[in-house]
């Protein structure tokens, strides 16, 4: 977590705090507020969201990256402390919340690709995401504990992708854990070297782009709800839509295609 916000007003206000770029159906959002550790302000939040809410329907895979050396060091706690009111904390926390959401919601699989530290509501980012590969550089913690406020908001996508008391030690102490124990844990997928970070997530997002857009954006929402239900439920839930997804054109295509012996020509792309 960090205090400054005084960084980021200062940083070239003709340097938009979000850089949205898409090409071959990849959208990479970039953080781009560097010296102020790319914290989740009022405003770098509206500017995710409003990029998640807009995203091209043609576009396969969303990648989360940024600038300088944070990935994200959680909310402005200067910006949280020149507004001493609950009423703006519950709205604050309750539009994180949303962009949180929005990130499983959306069809398309979320990648997040930390170079550096990620922190507090930071780390809860990575959570969030469907896939995170980190640099070995990059470090981890939800460090609320510290200045004496439970990261509450973060404990919830990290008490989901790793044990109860792994993520409890972690929200308890507030230490770092490194890249390579993130892995461990299972907080991130892979860890790589600083300089292959970017090629690596590429060769993700690419693997998915060449699946089938339906196979993928149903999978993704199959994932998420089943999670949820108890076992017998879980396993209705996934029949009616495994039965939903064959009726679909492309697994059709994709079935004759492997009878066939040659490479499926999705229909929906």
């Amino acid at each position: 977590m960090t205090g400054s916000s005084s960084s980021d007003q200062s940083e070239s206000a003709s340097e938009p705090l979000l850089l949205n770029t898409s090409e071959n159906g990849i959208t990479r959002l970039t953080l781009n507020r560097p010296a102020s550790y790319n914290v989740l302000s009022e405003e770098m939040l509206a500017a995710l969201q409003q990029a998640i809410d807009t995203i091209d329907n043609e576009q396969r895979v969303v990648i989360i990256q940024a600038k300088g050396k944070a990935f994200c060091a959680g909310h402005d706690l200067k910006q949280m402390r020149d507004h001493p009111d609950q009423n703006y904390y519950n709205k604050l926390f309750r539009t994180c919340s949303h962009f949180m959401n929005s990130l499983l919601k959306i069809k398309q699989p979320v990648i997040a690709q930390v170079q550096g530290i990620a922190t507090a509501a930071g780390c809860q980012l990575v959570a969030n995401c469907d896939l995170a590969i980190a640099s070995e550089q990059a470090r981890f913690a939800v460090s609320g504990i510290d200045v004496g406020l439970f990261c509450s908001t973060p404990s919830v996508p990290l008490s989901r992708n790793i044990s109860r008391k792994r993520a409890f030690e972690m929200l308890m102490t507030g230490e770092f854990i490194d890249a390579e124990k993130a892995m461990d844990w299972g907080l991130v997928n892979e860890v790589v070297k600083a300089d292959e970070l970017n090629d690596t997530v590429q060769v993700l997002a690419n693997k998915i782009v060449k699946k089938s857009a339906v196979a993928v954006s149903t999978g993704k929402a199959l994932f998420y709800d089943q999670l949820e239900m108890p076992l017998k439920d879980a396993y209705i839930l996934a029949g009616e839509t495994m039965a939903c997804n064959m009726m679909a054109e492309d697994a059709s295509e994709g079935i004759d295609a492997f009878k066939e012996k040659r490479a499926p020509d999705w229909k929906h792309r």
